[in-house]
């Protein structure tokens, strides 16, 4: 779509005598143009640089079979953006008449087609990684591509950085509106459009959300399937993919005759509607493809009992302690597991003050996104995306941090096994 023919949105020079009120939104719109220019730029980037050239590659780099899921719904996205940012420019040119643009976001993204483009397209992103791995580790020509892509570029920012873009943007878009509407006084015209549109904008986050996670989930099932030497436990995983009840990183702990501490190991969990299923977590991977694609862990079983000869046999609360979950073993071996990471073991006063100290920065980088929206210059790394990645990413760590006080506070569970070789 021609940038002649539909310009990008561009806010006309600031009138005088506006309320504070009024500069603010009008800084949040700039930062709101920014962003979307930005994210259609990314989506462009990775059709015009990295689709369009391995389709068109003599020799091939990849087989266009190969080639098209990796960039699944990345053209309609791209799409969807194009037509907003056309909507977006005929709004921001009357933007000093109409002050309005919560009714904008509610017309383009309450669509069907876009929560059905989005939701292929996150439901797809696991694979599509893993497509771009395994392409890495089997055809030294596509590696070489992808690197020589990232050494080009301005930004050195790698596919995989452009490809998750699409799975930040409605995070994004709410952090933004949030702000407009802290900013939009009682009765005026924009503030029920606006609440709107978050309402309809977190409906759509919490969708994909949910989504990705059970991908995520899927595919984890299926690289342990993949790793079982069991033919019939194998193929019962793969079969029973949507009965997947939990799947949590615990530490297994395993105890001697006397109650001492063995040795302590960070293990997968999963729990089926009728198998539970105790794997080791194995991280590490090709460093020149690790700095392109996230690797991901690979899994490998390390036992299983089937749910029924699985006892519950001592429940205890430790208010002061993370979760444990203990699993009791024949002879004088008791694995047990506290739940998520190491950090969870620091305890709630700990817990709360590291809530605290992000809840502080967080508000402070909220106010310099702000500022940083009022620049007249265009400068490298300090720009309105920048800063909302920052803010993101300080969500992201805060909800960490409640999921971790939320499992100190919860309960001891030790259960019985049914005996097998450690």
């Amino acid at each position: 779509m021609s940038e002649v023919k539909h310009p990008p949105p561009q806010l006309s020079p600031m009138p005088e005598g506006l309320t504070n009120h009024q500069v603010v939104r009008r800084h949040i719109l700039g930062s709101i143009i920014q962003s979307e220019r930005s994210y259609l730029e990314s989506l462009r980037r990775i059709l015009q640089e990295y689709q369009r050239p391995l389709m068109e590659a003599e020799p091939r780099i990849l087989s266009p079979r190969k080639i098209r899921p990796i960039f699944f719904r990345m053209r309609e996205i791209t799409q969807c953006h194009s037509m907003f940012q056309i909507a977006l420019a005929s709004r921001v040119a009357e933007w000093d008449s109409s002050e309005k643009i919560g009714d904008l976001f509610v017309a383009s993204f309450s669509k069907s087609m876009v929560l059905d483009v989005y939701s292929d397209y996150v439901n797809n992103f696991t694979n599509a990684m893993a497509l771009i791995k395994k392409a890495c580790m089997s055809k030294p020509a596509f590696l070489e591509f992808l690197k020589k892509k990232q050494s080009s570029s301005v930004d050195r920012i790698t596919l995989y950085g452009l490809m998750v873009k699409p799975i930040q943007r409605f995070p994004q878009f709410i952090l933004l509106l949030q702000d407009m509407l802290k900013n939009t006084p009682k009765g005026h015209v924009d503030r029920l459009p606006l609440q709107l549109a978050l309402t309809e904008l977190e409906m759509l986050a919490e969708k994909l959300n949910e989504q990705k996670r059970v991908a995520d989930q899927i595919a984890e099932t299926q690289q342990l399937a993949r790793s079982v030497s069991d033919r019939l436990l194998s193929k019962q995983l793969n079969s029973e993919q949507g009965s997947l009840v939990l799947c949590e990183t615990l530490i297994e702990t395993v105890y001697g005759e006397r109650g001492q501490v063995l040795k302590s190991k960070e293990r997968k969990v999963f729990l089926f509607d009728d198998v539970l299923i105790c794997a080791n977590i194995n991280v590490k991977g090709p460093p020149d493809i690790s700095s392109l694609v996230p690797v991901g862990p690979k899994y490998t079983m390390k036992w299983s009992a089937p749910l029924q000869q699985v006892q519950v046999v001592e429940v205890g609360q430790e208010a002061s302690q993370s979760k444990d979950t203990f699993f009791q073993q024949s002879g004088a071996k008791w694995p047990g597991g506290a739940c998520t990471s190491g950090k969870a073991i620091l305890g709630p006063p700990r817990l709360y003050q590291e809530l605290q100290e992000l809840q502080h920065d967080l508000s402070v980088v909220e106010e310099v996104t702000l500022l940083v929206g009022t620049l007249q210059g265009m400068y490298q790394n300090l720009n309105t995306t920048v800063a909302q990645d920052w803010c993101l990413a300080l969500q992201r760590l805060i909800r960490i941090k409640e999921e971790q006080i939320q499992s100190a506070n919860k309960c001891r569970l030790r259960l019985q096994v049914p005996g097998r070789p450690d």
